[in-house]
């Protein structure tokens, strides 16, 4: 179980926060709005009422306690820029910001953040993505240029199995799951016969596998 500091309790900030309580972490959230602190206040740890841009604010917060400070105010960027560099300033150990644009997330990245997640880009890469092959369903970036992939197989590989695709040595890229009916499994072998149409998670290089599956 890690400590989580909640800053800002929008859509993304309330969402994230009763996330983490869900996967059973503790979470103190906190908002200038109080209406949003009283609303989320039984799903949470402890909630509080307060301006996070004021160092006398956030000096009665105890920041270097929490595992993980997240900044979720990605509407109003001086008070996001402002409330991490604080954050920082009062030894928090680490600092998540939301950002609103690239330029955002440079700047958050100068001021302290050690992390920075860009939900409406993430998003829109990934519909992009997503919706740019009739074979592609889903997928998560790894870095730069590494992704994994759910994928559908193609038809030239129906009914052959995996050590006679030689989709390593051909392709570079790993077959790493299958989805089956009742969930997905992990347990691939060489002796696995795949067939057209049956998704599978693929992981590698993102450019090739957009290849290989448009």
């Amino acid at each position: 179980m890690k400590s989580f500091l909640v800053i800002g309790l929008g859509r993304f900030g309330r969402s994230t926060a009763e996330k983490l309580i869900e996967l059973r972490h503790e979470v103190l959230a906190v908002d200038m709005d109080e209406d949003r602190v009283n609303e989320i206040m039984p799903f949470v740890t402890d909630a509080m009422i307060g301006d996070a841009t004021k160092e006398s604010f956030i000096s009665t917060l105890g920041v270097d306690n929490f595992d993980v400070c997240i900044v979720a105010i990605g509407d109003n960027f001086q008070s996001s820029l402002e409330c991490t560099a604080l954050l920082k300033e009062h030894c928090a150990r680490y600092v998540v910001a939301r950002a609103n644009g690239e330029v955002h997330k440079k700047f958050l990245l100068n001021n302290g953040a050690d992390e920075v997640v860009y939900p409406e880009g993430q998003l829109a890469e990934w519909l992009a993505v997503r919706c740019s092959s009739e074979r592609i369903f889903d997928y998560i970036e790894l870095d730069s240029e590494s992704a994994i992939y759910e994928v559908a197989a193609p038809e030239d590989w129906d009914g052959k199995p995996l050590s006679h695709l030689n989709i390593r040595r051909k392709y570079g890229i790993n077959v790493i799951g299958i989805r089956e009916e009742n969930g997905v499994t992990m347990e691939i072998s060489p002796d696995l016969i795949l067939t057209a149409g049956q998704r599978i998670y693929v992981a590698g290089n993102k450019k090739t596998i957009k290849k290989i599956f448009s």
